[in-house]
Protein backbone atom coordinates (compact mmCIF):
# COMPACT_ATOMS: atom_id res chain seq x y z
CA UNK A 1 0.00 0.00 0.00
CA UNK A 2 1.49 3.29 -1.33
CA UNK A 3 1.75 5.51 1.48
CA UNK A 4 2.75 9.44 1.89
CA UNK A 5 4.26 11.36 4.84
CA UNK A 6 5.10 14.31 5.84
CA UNK A 7 7.80 16.00 8.26
CA UNK A 8 7.97 19.45 9.60
CA UNK A 9 11.20 21.18 10.79
CA UNK A 10 10.05 24.68 11.69
CA UNK A 11 12.46 27.53 10.87
CA UNK A 12 14.96 25.39 9.67
CA UNK A 13 16.31 26.85 6.98
CA UNK A 14 18.85 25.13 4.12
CA UNK A 15 19.85 26.57 0.56
CA UNK A 16 18.22 25.20 -2.44
CA UNK A 17 21.34 23.23 -3.43
CA UNK A 18 21.00 21.54 -0.21
CA UNK A 19 17.29 20.85 -0.06
CA UNK A 20 17.99 19.36 -3.70
CA UNK A 21 20.45 16.74 -2.89
CA UNK A 22 18.65 15.72 0.18
CA UNK A 23 15.80 15.57 -2.29
CA UNK A 24 17.49 13.05 -4.21
CA UNK A 25 19.19 11.02 -1.50
CA UNK A 26 15.63 10.41 -0.51
CA UNK A 27 14.30 9.16 -3.68
CA UNK A 28 16.98 6.94 -3.62
CA UNK A 29 16.41 5.10 -0.67
CA UNK A 30 14.67 1.50 -0.69
CA UNK A 31 11.30 1.56 -0.61
CA UNK A 32 10.51 4.90 -1.73
CA UNK A 33 8.95 5.95 -5.15
CA UNK A 34 9.39 9.98 -4.61
CA UNK A 35 10.26 12.89 -2.58
CA UNK A 36 10.26 16.51 -1.93
CA UNK A 37 12.30 18.58 0.24
CA UNK A 38 11.46 22.71 0.11
CA UNK A 39 10.98 25.83 2.16
CA UNK A 40 6.87 25.55 2.18
CA UNK A 41 6.33 28.74 1.04
CA UNK A 42 2.35 28.40 -0.95
CA UNK A 43 4.12 28.22 -4.26
CA UNK A 44 6.44 25.44 -3.52
CA UNK A 45 3.23 23.71 -1.92
CA UNK A 46 1.58 23.65 -4.95
CA UNK A 47 4.36 22.66 -6.80
CA UNK A 48 4.69 19.32 -4.56
CA UNK A 49 0.80 18.76 -4.92
CA UNK A 50 0.89 19.26 -8.47
CA UNK A 51 3.54 16.49 -9.13
CA UNK A 52 1.68 14.08 -6.46
CA UNK A 53 3.17 14.97 -3.16
CA UNK A 54 0.06 15.94 -0.60
CA UNK A 55 2.02 18.72 1.34
CA UNK A 56 0.91 19.53 4.78
CA UNK A 57 -0.32 23.27 4.57
CA UNK A 58 0.09 23.68 8.29
CA UNK A 59 3.91 24.67 7.53
CA UNK A 60 4.78 28.10 7.52
CA UNK A 61 7.06 29.73 4.97
CA UNK A 62 10.29 29.30 6.71
CA UNK A 63 9.46 25.72 7.93
CA UNK A 64 11.46 22.94 5.96
CA UNK A 65 8.96 20.72 4.59
CA UNK A 66 9.99 16.99 3.53
CA UNK A 67 7.22 14.53 1.87
CA UNK A 68 8.08 11.03 1.42
CA UNK A 69 5.84 8.91 -0.75
CA UNK A 70 6.76 5.10 0.35
CA UNK A 71 5.81 1.56 -0.86
CA UNK A 72 4.91 1.23 2.73
CA UNK A 73 4.93 2.57 6.34
CA UNK A 74 7.82 1.19 6.72
CA UNK A 75 9.77 2.69 4.01
CA UNK A 76 8.42 6.08 4.79
CA UNK A 77 9.64 6.12 8.27
CA UNK A 78 12.83 4.83 7.73
CA UNK A 79 13.52 7.66 5.37
CA UNK A 80 12.46 10.60 7.68
CA UNK A 81 14.52 8.78 10.09
CA UNK A 82 17.71 9.46 7.82
CA UNK A 83 17.47 12.92 7.20
CA UNK A 84 19.50 14.17 9.89
CA UNK A 85 22.63 11.90 8.62
CA UNK A 86 21.95 12.96 4.92
CA UNK A 87 21.82 16.64 6.00
CA UNK A 88 25.42 15.92 7.42
CA UNK A 89 26.65 14.02 4.34
CA UNK A 90 25.81 17.01 2.24
CA UNK A 91 27.45 20.22 3.80
CA UNK A 92 30.26 22.13 1.86
CA UNK A 93 33.03 19.74 0.40
CA UNK A 94 35.16 22.49 2.13
CA UNK A 95 36.34 22.49 6.00
CA UNK A 96 35.66 25.52 7.49
CA UNK A 97 36.28 25.08 11.59
CA UNK A 98 33.77 27.81 12.76
CA UNK A 99 30.86 29.38 10.83
CA UNK A 100 29.97 32.92 11.64
CA UNK A 101 26.23 33.40 12.14
CA UNK A 102 25.99 37.07 11.07
CA UNK A 103 28.05 39.09 8.30
CA UNK A 104 29.43 41.05 10.77
CA UNK A 105 30.89 38.52 13.02
CA UNK A 106 32.06 36.98 9.67
CA UNK A 107 33.75 40.55 8.69
CA UNK A 108 35.52 40.31 11.59
CA UNK A 109 36.73 36.37 11.31
CA UNK A 110 37.76 38.09 7.58
CA UNK A 111 38.59 41.61 8.11
CA UNK A 112 40.37 42.06 4.56
CA UNK A 113 37.26 40.68 2.41
CA UNK A 114 35.76 43.31 -0.26
CA UNK A 115 33.20 41.12 -1.45
CA UNK A 116 30.27 39.56 0.24
CA UNK A 117 27.93 37.35 -1.75
CA UNK A 118 24.30 36.97 -1.58
CA UNK A 119 22.07 33.69 -2.54
CA UNK A 120 19.33 33.87 0.42
CA UNK A 121 15.73 33.95 -0.13
CA UNK A 122 15.02 37.31 -2.06
CA UNK A 123 12.34 38.34 0.54
CA UNK A 124 15.56 38.54 3.14
CA UNK A 125 18.66 39.50 0.37
CA UNK A 126 17.59 43.58 0.34
CA UNK A 127 18.14 43.42 4.02
CA UNK A 128 21.56 41.09 3.96
CA UNK A 129 22.90 43.31 1.06
CA UNK A 130 21.86 46.73 2.95
CA UNK A 131 24.08 45.08 5.80
CA UNK A 132 26.99 44.76 3.73
CA UNK A 133 26.88 48.10 1.99
CA UNK A 134 26.99 49.62 5.54
CA UNK A 135 29.99 47.28 6.16
CA UNK A 136 31.60 48.56 3.68
CA UNK A 137 31.45 45.76 1.01
CA UNK A 138 31.54 44.66 -2.34
CA UNK A 139 28.09 42.92 -3.28
CA UNK A 140 27.58 40.40 -5.64
CA UNK A 141 23.61 39.48 -5.41
CA UNK A 142 22.52 36.61 -6.81
CA UNK A 143 19.06 36.20 -4.89
CA UNK A 144 16.02 37.25 -7.03
CA UNK A 145 12.40 38.06 -6.32
CA UNK A 146 14.35 41.59 -5.29
CA UNK A 147 11.66 44.48 -5.63
CA UNK A 148 13.05 47.41 -8.00
CA UNK A 149 12.37 49.72 -5.30
CA UNK A 150 15.08 47.91 -3.09
CA UNK A 151 16.93 47.65 -6.03
CA UNK A 152 17.17 51.22 -6.86
CA UNK A 153 17.90 52.18 -3.00
CA UNK A 154 21.05 49.21 -2.64
CA UNK A 155 22.26 50.41 -5.76
CA UNK A 156 21.72 54.59 -5.06
CA UNK A 157 23.78 53.75 -1.89
CA UNK A 158 26.45 51.70 -3.10
CA UNK A 159 27.11 53.99 -5.59
CA UNK A 160 27.30 56.93 -3.38
CA UNK A 161 29.94 54.52 -1.30
CA UNK A 162 32.04 53.87 -4.32
CA UNK A 163 30.81 50.44 -3.96
CA UNK A 164 29.08 47.96 -6.75
CA UNK A 165 26.31 46.34 -6.05
CA UNK A 166 26.16 43.53 -8.93
CA UNK A 167 22.32 42.43 -9.00
CA UNK A 168 19.72 41.16 -8.36
CA UNK A 169 19.79 38.56 -10.25
CA UNK A 170 23.41 38.80 -11.14
CA UNK A 171 24.88 34.71 -11.92
CA UNK A 172 27.92 35.90 -13.61
CA UNK A 173 31.45 37.69 -12.38
CA UNK A 174 34.85 37.31 -12.32
CA UNK A 175 36.81 39.52 -10.49
CA UNK A 176 40.47 39.65 -9.59
CA UNK A 177 40.71 35.93 -11.77
CA UNK A 178 37.78 34.45 -9.39
CA UNK A 179 34.44 33.54 -11.05
CA UNK A 180 31.77 34.15 -8.79
CA UNK A 181 28.33 32.58 -9.40
CA UNK A 182 28.48 30.79 -12.52
CA UNK A 183 31.44 31.51 -13.78
CA UNK A 184 34.11 29.91 -16.58
CA UNK A 185 37.76 29.20 -15.40
CA UNK A 186 39.34 31.61 -17.59
CA UNK A 187 42.89 33.26 -18.00
CA UNK A 188 43.78 36.55 -16.40
CA UNK A 189 44.41 39.33 -19.28
CA UNK A 190 43.48 42.52 -21.17
CA UNK A 191 39.86 42.50 -21.85
CA UNK A 192 37.26 43.96 -19.52
CA UNK A 193 33.61 42.70 -19.92
CA UNK A 194 30.89 44.97 -18.40
CA UNK A 195 27.36 42.15 -18.85
CA UNK A 196 23.91 42.23 -17.55
CA UNK A 197 23.55 38.37 -19.40
CA UNK A 198 25.52 36.52 -17.33
CA UNK A 199 25.41 33.41 -20.32
CA UNK A 200 26.37 35.71 -22.62
CA UNK A 201 29.66 37.16 -20.05
CA UNK A 202 30.43 33.27 -20.34
CA UNK A 203 30.09 32.95 -23.58
CA UNK A 204 32.65 35.77 -24.42
CA UNK A 205 34.87 34.83 -21.68
CA UNK A 206 35.35 31.52 -22.94
CA UNK A 207 35.94 32.38 -26.64
CA UNK A 208 38.04 35.13 -25.40
CA UNK A 209 40.14 32.52 -23.20
CA UNK A 210 40.02 29.88 -26.22
CA UNK A 211 41.44 32.79 -28.41
CA UNK A 212 44.52 32.93 -26.39
CA UNK A 213 43.65 36.29 -24.54
CA UNK A 214 42.50 36.91 -21.18
CA UNK A 215 39.92 39.01 -18.82
CA UNK A 216 41.09 41.81 -16.40
CA UNK A 217 37.52 42.12 -14.62
CA UNK A 218 34.44 40.64 -15.82
CA UNK A 219 31.53 42.82 -13.77
CA UNK A 220 27.97 41.43 -13.98
CA UNK A 221 25.04 43.98 -13.31
CA UNK A 222 21.63 42.12 -13.14
CA UNK A 223 18.93 41.77 -15.64
CA UNK A 224 17.00 44.89 -14.69
CA UNK A 225 19.91 46.89 -14.54
CA UNK A 226 19.73 48.40 -18.15
CA UNK A 227 15.73 49.32 -17.46
CA UNK A 228 14.92 53.07 -17.48
CA UNK A 229 13.74 52.51 -14.01
CA UNK A 230 17.65 51.69 -12.26
CA UNK A 231 19.15 53.89 -15.17
CA UNK A 232 22.21 51.64 -15.47
CA UNK A 233 23.13 52.41 -12.30
CA UNK A 234 25.90 49.25 -12.20
CA UNK A 235 26.96 48.81 -15.78
CA UNK A 236 27.90 53.25 -15.75
CA UNK A 237 30.30 52.39 -12.53
CA UNK A 238 31.74 48.92 -14.20
CA UNK A 239 32.21 50.85 -17.42
CA UNK A 240 34.47 53.59 -15.46
CA UNK A 241 36.13 51.51 -13.69
CA UNK A 242 37.57 49.49 -16.52
CA UNK A 243 37.70 52.99 -18.48
CA UNK A 244 40.10 53.72 -15.89
CA UNK A 245 42.01 50.57 -15.06
CA UNK A 246 45.29 50.39 -16.57
CA UNK A 247 45.72 46.43 -17.05
CA UNK A 248 41.66 46.39 -19.26
CA UNK A 249 42.57 47.51 -23.02
CA UNK A 250 39.33 46.72 -24.53
CA UNK A 251 35.75 46.52 -22.99
CA UNK A 252 33.30 44.73 -23.87
CA UNK A 253 29.79 45.04 -23.23
CA UNK A 254 26.84 42.88 -23.25
CA UNK A 255 23.32 42.79 -22.47
CA UNK A 256 19.97 42.19 -23.66
CA UNK A 257 18.76 45.34 -25.79
CA UNK A 258 18.33 47.86 -23.39
CA UNK A 259 15.49 50.51 -23.49
CA UNK A 260 16.01 52.89 -25.46
CA UNK A 261 16.90 56.37 -23.85
CA UNK A 262 19.21 54.21 -21.85
CA UNK A 263 21.17 52.57 -25.22
CA UNK A 264 21.69 56.00 -25.87
CA UNK A 265 23.03 57.65 -22.71
CA UNK A 266 25.26 54.03 -22.14
CA UNK A 267 26.62 54.17 -25.79
CA UNK A 268 27.58 58.39 -25.32
CA UNK A 269 29.46 57.47 -22.11
CA UNK A 270 31.03 54.20 -23.45
CA UNK A 271 32.00 56.15 -26.76
CA UNK A 272 33.99 58.83 -24.16
CA UNK A 273 35.57 55.93 -22.14
CA UNK A 274 38.85 56.12 -24.17
CA UNK A 275 39.43 52.75 -25.16
CA UNK A 276 37.97 50.31 -27.51
CA UNK A 277 34.48 49.02 -27.05
CA UNK A 278 32.79 46.30 -28.20
CA UNK A 279 28.79 46.58 -28.20
CA UNK A 280 26.84 43.23 -28.15
CA UNK A 281 23.13 44.62 -27.27
CA UNK A 282 21.49 41.09 -28.42
CA UNK A 283 18.72 41.33 -30.93
CA UNK A 284 19.50 45.51 -31.32
CA UNK A 285 20.19 47.25 -34.74
CA UNK A 286 23.56 48.77 -34.20
CA UNK A 287 24.18 51.78 -35.85
CA UNK A 288 27.09 50.72 -37.88
CA UNK A 289 29.73 48.36 -37.45
CA UNK A 290 32.23 50.66 -36.43
CA UNK A 291 31.28 54.39 -35.08
CA UNK A 292 34.58 56.05 -33.38
CA UNK A 293 35.92 53.87 -30.99
CA UNK A 294 33.09 52.03 -31.08
CA UNK A 295 32.64 48.56 -32.76
CA UNK A 296 28.83 46.67 -33.12
CA UNK A 297 29.13 42.86 -33.14
CA UNK A 298 26.35 40.24 -34.33
CA UNK A 299 26.94 37.64 -32.00
CA UNK A 300 28.71 37.25 -28.75
CA UNK A 301 31.29 34.85 -30.18
CA UNK A 302 31.75 37.89 -32.78
CA UNK A 303 32.20 40.51 -30.03
CA UNK A 304 34.76 37.88 -28.15
CA UNK A 305 36.34 38.04 -31.52
CA UNK A 306 36.62 41.49 -32.45
CA UNK A 307 37.91 42.45 -28.29
CA UNK A 308 40.69 39.75 -28.86
CA UNK A 309 41.64 41.74 -32.36
CA UNK A 310 41.33 45.31 -31.14
CA UNK A 311 43.89 44.12 -28.74
CA UNK A 312 46.65 44.51 -31.78
CA UNK A 313 45.52 47.96 -32.54
CA UNK A 314 44.60 49.22 -29.34
CA UNK A 315 47.03 52.48 -29.79
CA UNK A 316 44.89 53.16 -32.99
CA UNK A 317 41.62 52.10 -31.48
CA UNK A 318 41.95 54.14 -28.49
CA UNK A 319 42.84 57.29 -31.00
CA UNK A 320 39.82 57.33 -32.44
CA UNK A 321 38.04 60.66 -30.88
CA UNK A 322 36.91 63.65 -31.52
CA UNK A 323 38.74 66.39 -34.31
CA UNK A 324 40.47 69.17 -32.37
CA UNK A 325 37.30 71.78 -31.76
CA UNK A 326 34.65 69.38 -31.44
CA UNK A 327 32.80 70.45 -28.24
CA UNK A 328 29.94 67.77 -27.41
CA UNK A 329 26.55 68.35 -25.38
CA UNK A 330 24.49 71.19 -26.86
CA UNK A 331 22.02 71.88 -29.09
CA UNK A 332 19.33 70.20 -31.46
CA UNK A 333 19.98 68.27 -34.91
CA UNK A 334 17.86 68.85 -37.93
CA UNK A 335 17.92 66.67 -40.72
CA UNK A 336 16.93 67.71 -44.21
CA UNK A 337 17.63 64.72 -46.39
CA UNK A 338 16.13 64.74 -49.99
CA UNK A 339 16.84 60.50 -50.22
CA UNK A 340 14.02 58.33 -48.12
CA UNK A 341 16.84 55.75 -47.90
CA UNK A 342 19.77 58.28 -46.73
CA UNK A 343 17.53 59.79 -44.14
CA UNK A 344 16.63 56.21 -43.00
CA UNK A 345 20.01 55.22 -41.99
CA UNK A 346 20.74 58.26 -40.21
CA UNK A 347 18.13 57.98 -38.08
CA UNK A 348 18.94 54.37 -37.38
CA UNK A 349 22.56 55.36 -36.24
CA UNK A 350 21.41 58.90 -34.43
CA UNK A 351 18.62 57.12 -32.28
CA UNK A 352 21.29 54.92 -31.12
CA UNK A 353 22.73 58.41 -29.36
CA UNK A 354 20.28 61.46 -29.36
CA UNK A 355 16.78 61.30 -27.46
CA UNK A 356 14.32 62.14 -27.85
CA UNK A 357 14.46 61.76 -32.15
CA UNK A 358 11.36 62.68 -34.68
CA UNK A 359 10.98 62.21 -37.90
CA UNK A 360 7.88 61.74 -40.59
CA UNK A 361 9.96 58.20 -41.44
CA UNK A 362 10.36 56.86 -38.34
CA UNK A 363 12.06 54.04 -37.02
CA UNK A 364 9.53 53.12 -34.21
CA UNK A 365 5.91 54.65 -33.35
CA UNK A 366 7.06 57.42 -30.23
CA UNK A 367 9.51 58.84 -32.99
CA UNK A 368 6.68 59.70 -35.33
CA UNK A 369 6.70 63.68 -35.97
CA UNK A 370 2.89 64.80 -35.92
CA UNK A 371 3.25 67.86 -37.78
CA UNK A 372 6.30 67.16 -40.47
CA UNK A 373 6.42 71.45 -41.03
CA UNK A 374 7.19 71.90 -37.04
CA UNK A 375 10.67 70.58 -35.91
CA UNK A 376 11.17 69.70 -32.49
CA UNK A 377 14.44 68.12 -30.20
CA UNK A 378 16.20 66.41 -32.91
CA UNK A 379 14.38 65.95 -35.81
CA UNK A 380 15.37 64.24 -39.13
CA UNK A 381 13.31 64.80 -42.28
CA UNK A 382 12.42 62.68 -45.65
CA UNK A 383 11.64 65.91 -48.27
CA UNK A 384 10.52 63.68 -50.75
CA UNK A 385 7.60 62.75 -48.76
CA UNK A 386 3.86 63.16 -50.30
CA UNK A 387 3.05 65.99 -48.34
CA UNK A 388 6.55 68.03 -49.02
CA UNK A 389 6.46 66.81 -52.97
CA UNK A 390 2.53 68.16 -53.84
CA UNK A 391 2.93 70.16 -56.58
CA UNK A 392 6.27 70.24 -56.59
CA UNK A 393 9.66 68.80 -57.98
CA UNK A 394 11.23 66.07 -55.74
CA UNK A 395 13.73 67.60 -53.60
CA UNK A 396 16.98 65.97 -55.75
CA UNK A 397 15.51 68.34 -58.53
CA UNK A 398 14.18 71.16 -56.68
CA UNK A 399 15.95 72.69 -53.80
CA UNK A 400 13.11 75.69 -52.94
CA UNK A 401 11.69 73.74 -50.28
CA UNK A 402 15.05 72.56 -48.96
CA UNK A 403 16.55 76.41 -48.95
CA UNK A 404 13.33 78.04 -46.95
CA UNK A 405 13.04 74.81 -44.11
CA UNK A 406 17.18 75.72 -43.84
CA UNK A 407 16.71 79.28 -43.33
CA UNK A 408 13.76 78.05 -40.96
CA UNK A 409 15.59 75.68 -38.83
CA UNK A 410 19.10 77.79 -38.89
CA UNK A 411 16.79 80.62 -37.20
CA UNK A 412 16.49 79.05 -34.44
CA UNK A 413 18.86 79.25 -31.59
CA UNK A 414 18.27 75.57 -30.14
CA UNK A 415 19.94 73.83 -33.04
CA UNK A 416 23.59 73.12 -33.39
CA UNK A 417 23.73 71.24 -36.50
CA UNK A 418 22.32 70.74 -39.73
CA UNK A 419 22.30 67.49 -41.67
CA UNK A 420 21.50 67.62 -45.15
CA UNK A 421 22.44 65.39 -48.41
CA UNK A 422 23.31 66.52 -51.61
CA UNK A 423 22.61 63.47 -54.21
CA UNK A 424 24.56 63.70 -57.63
CA UNK A 425 23.54 61.89 -61.05
CA UNK A 426 20.99 61.11 -63.76
CA UNK A 427 17.95 63.62 -63.50
CA UNK A 428 19.26 65.37 -60.51
CA UNK A 429 19.96 69.12 -59.84
CA UNK A 430 22.52 69.79 -62.25
CA UNK A 431 24.82 71.93 -59.84
CA UNK A 432 23.19 71.65 -56.64
CA UNK A 433 26.19 73.32 -54.83
CA UNK A 434 25.08 76.52 -56.65
CA UNK A 435 22.23 77.30 -54.48
CA UNK A 436 22.76 75.14 -51.16
CA UNK A 437 26.44 76.78 -50.73
CA UNK A 438 25.14 80.27 -50.94
CA UNK A 439 22.47 79.35 -48.60
CA UNK A 440 24.55 77.61 -45.68
CA UNK A 441 27.48 80.59 -46.40
CA UNK A 442 24.33 83.15 -45.26
CA UNK A 443 22.60 81.29 -42.55
CA UNK A 444 26.17 80.44 -40.78
CA UNK A 445 26.78 84.27 -41.58
CA UNK A 446 23.88 85.26 -39.38
CA UNK A 447 23.99 82.18 -36.73
CA UNK A 448 27.45 84.11 -35.68
CA UNK A 449 26.37 86.93 -35.62
CA UNK A 450 24.18 85.93 -33.08
CA UNK A 451 26.52 84.16 -30.75
CA UNK A 452 24.84 80.31 -32.29
CA UNK A 453 27.50 77.52 -32.86
CA UNK A 454 25.29 76.18 -36.08
CA UNK A 455 27.08 74.03 -38.18
CA UNK A 456 26.12 72.37 -41.57
CA UNK A 457 26.81 68.50 -41.84
CA UNK A 458 26.56 68.17 -46.19
CA UNK A 459 26.50 64.52 -46.82
CA UNK A 460 27.44 64.48 -50.81
CA UNK A 461 26.72 61.20 -52.82
CA UNK A 462 27.81 61.29 -56.90
CA UNK A 463 30.91 59.43 -58.61
CA UNK A 464 33.25 61.36 -60.58
CA UNK A 465 32.02 60.31 -63.83
CA UNK A 466 28.43 62.37 -62.73
CA UNK A 467 28.04 65.28 -64.88
CA UNK A 468 27.86 67.87 -61.46
CA UNK A 469 31.29 67.20 -61.19
CA UNK A 470 31.87 65.44 -57.61
CA UNK A 471 35.10 67.21 -56.83
CA UNK A 472 33.03 70.44 -57.38
CA UNK A 473 30.09 69.99 -55.33
CA UNK A 474 32.42 68.99 -52.88
CA UNK A 475 35.19 71.99 -53.04
CA UNK A 476 32.03 74.28 -53.28
CA UNK A 477 29.95 72.97 -49.85
CA UNK A 478 33.42 73.34 -47.99
CA UNK A 479 34.13 76.83 -49.38
CA UNK A 480 30.85 77.39 -47.89
CA UNK A 481 31.29 76.21 -44.10
CA UNK A 482 29.87 73.05 -44.32
CA UNK A 483 31.56 69.91 -43.32
CA UNK A 484 31.41 67.31 -45.83
CA UNK A 485 30.80 64.15 -45.83
CA UNK A 486 31.23 61.26 -48.44
CA UNK A 487 29.20 58.76 -45.91
CA UNK A 488 26.32 58.48 -43.61
CA UNK A 489 28.07 57.02 -41.10
CA UNK A 490 30.75 59.30 -40.77
CA UNK A 491 28.07 62.58 -40.49
CA UNK A 492 26.36 60.30 -37.71
CA UNK A 493 29.41 59.87 -36.03
CA UNK A 494 30.36 63.60 -36.37
CA UNK A 495 27.02 64.47 -35.22
CA UNK A 496 26.70 62.49 -31.77
CA UNK A 497 30.75 63.96 -30.86
CA UNK A 498 29.08 67.08 -31.82
CA UNK A 499 25.53 66.78 -30.11
CA UNK A 500 25.49 63.75 -28.15
CA UNK A 501 25.52 64.78 -23.78
CA UNK A 502 28.78 64.70 -22.75
CA UNK A 503 29.41 61.86 -20.28
CA UNK A 504 30.10 62.26 -16.79
CA UNK A 505 32.30 59.86 -15.24
CA UNK A 506 33.21 61.09 -11.65
CA UNK A 507 30.34 60.38 -9.75
CA UNK A 508 30.56 56.80 -11.17
CA UNK A 509 34.09 55.93 -9.52
CA UNK A 510 34.28 52.80 -7.51
CA UNK A 511 37.29 51.79 -5.19
CA UNK A 512 39.94 50.55 -7.35
CA UNK A 513 41.24 48.93 -4.25
CA UNK A 514 39.46 45.84 -4.39
CA UNK A 515 39.91 44.75 -7.82
CA UNK A 516 43.80 44.36 -6.83
CA UNK A 517 45.46 41.34 -5.79
CA UNK A 518 43.76 38.26 -4.34
CA UNK A 519 39.86 37.54 -3.70
CA UNK A 520 38.81 37.49 -0.81
CA UNK A 521 34.73 37.28 0.20
CA UNK A 522 32.03 36.06 2.31
CA UNK A 523 29.68 34.03 1.34
CA UNK A 524 25.60 34.00 2.53
CA UNK A 525 23.93 31.39 0.76
CA UNK A 526 24.49 28.65 -1.54
CA UNK A 527 27.43 26.84 0.21
CA UNK A 528 28.17 25.65 -3.73
CA UNK A 529 29.69 28.97 -4.16
CA UNK A 530 31.90 29.00 -0.84
CA UNK A 531 33.37 25.77 -2.22
CA UNK A 532 33.56 27.75 -5.72
CA UNK A 533 35.72 30.32 -4.39
CA UNK A 534 37.98 28.48 -1.90
CA UNK A 535 38.66 25.92 -5.03
CA UNK A 536 39.62 28.79 -7.25
CA UNK A 537 42.59 29.96 -4.41
CA UNK A 538 40.14 32.94 -3.11
CA UNK A 539 39.96 33.35 0.97
CA UNK A 540 36.45 32.90 1.84
CA UNK A 541 34.05 32.40 5.16
CA UNK A 542 30.78 30.87 4.73
CA UNK A 543 28.01 32.44 6.82
CA UNK A 544 25.91 30.38 8.44
CA UNK A 545 22.64 32.25 7.64
CA UNK A 546 19.29 31.80 8.74
CA UNK A 547 16.28 33.86 8.17
CA UNK A 548 16.36 36.60 10.91
CA UNK A 549 13.38 36.37 13.99
CA UNK A 550 12.83 32.76 12.42
CA UNK A 551 10.98 34.54 9.23
CA UNK A 552 8.21 36.08 11.49
CA UNK A 553 7.11 39.58 9.75
CA UNK A 554 5.78 41.34 12.72
CA UNK A 555 9.45 40.80 14.18
CA UNK A 556 11.25 41.24 11.16
CA UNK A 557 9.45 44.89 10.48
CA UNK A 558 10.42 45.78 14.24
CA UNK A 559 14.06 44.76 13.74
CA UNK A 560 13.83 47.03 10.98
CA UNK A 561 12.67 49.87 12.44
CA UNK A 562 15.69 49.22 15.18
CA UNK A 563 18.00 49.04 13.01
CA UNK A 564 16.87 52.31 10.85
Amino acid sequence: MIITRNEIRAGAYYDSVVLMQLQRALADLPGVIDAGVVMATPANCELLEASGLPADRDAGSDDLLIVVKAEDESSAEAALGQVDELLIRRRSSQVQAFRPRSLEAAVKQLPGADWVLISVPGRYAASVSKEALRLGKHVFLFSDNVSVADELALKNEGREKGLLVMGPDCGTAIINGVGLGFANRVRRGSIGIVGASGTGMQAISSVIHNLGEGVSQAIGTGGRDLKRAIGAITTRQGLTLLANDPDTKVIVLVSKPPEKGVAAELLTMAAACGKPMVVDFIGYSPPARKMGSLHFASSLKDAAQLAVSLLAVTDKATADGPPAGIEGGGGFLRGLFSGGTLAYEAMLGLQAFLQPLYSNVPITEEQLLNDPLKSREHTVLDLGEDVFTQGRLHPMMDNDLRLRRMAQEAADMNVSLIMLDIVLGEGAHPDPASEIGPAVEEALDRARKAGSSLEFAVIVIGSDEDAQQLDAQIERMAEAGAIVFQDTVEAVNYARMKLAPAAVLADQLVEAGSFQGELSAINVGLETFYDSLVAQGASAVQVEWRPPAGGNEKLLALLEQMRS
